[in-house]
């Protein structure tokens, strides 16, 4: 082969290969939809307790569980969704995921790391503000 073949060839590869990363429809579908809440969410009035656990769900969980917990297209789950009704993932569950992290077995978001700054008073605030939310969207 010829230099300027080589150099053809190198080209038509770059081309490629920068048309497949900026074009794939896996990779368009994702920045287009990433975000996105995946479920509607009825917010109830909310009581003291569950107004606390929202400012700290905002401030820790809702960047990949979503606002009002409608779950975030390419980072998290909904917990408004059955999988989280109590009777399957009790308060327990949410202790455990918030202390040691979970390895993902419901979705395909990966696994979710521990999330080291939140202590046992902030996740019953959270998980009140959660079980709050849930109900009146009617999972119980």
């Amino acid at each position: 082969m010829t230099y300027r073949a080589l150099v053809v060839a190198g080209v038509v590869i770059l081309a490629g290969l920068v048309g497949w990363f900026i074009f794939s429809p896996g990779k368009q579908e994702n920045q287009l939809t990433s975000g996105t809440p995946l479920v509607q969410v009825a917010v109830p009035a909310l009581d003291a307790l569950a107004l606390e656990g929202e400012a700290l769900f905002n401030a820790n969980c809702a960047r990949c569980h979503g606002v009002n917990a409608a779950g975030n297209d390419g980072s998290g789950p909904p917990f408004v969704h059955l999988i989280y009704e109590p009777n399957h993932h009790g308060d327990a569950a949410f202790f455990r995921a918030a202390t040691n992290g979970v390895r993902a077995h419901h979705w395909r978001f990966g696994n979710m790391p521990p999330v080291p700054k939140v202590s046992q008073d902030d996740i019953t605030k959270i998980v009140a503000y959660v079980r709050t939310i849930q109900r009146a969207n009617g999972i119980n």
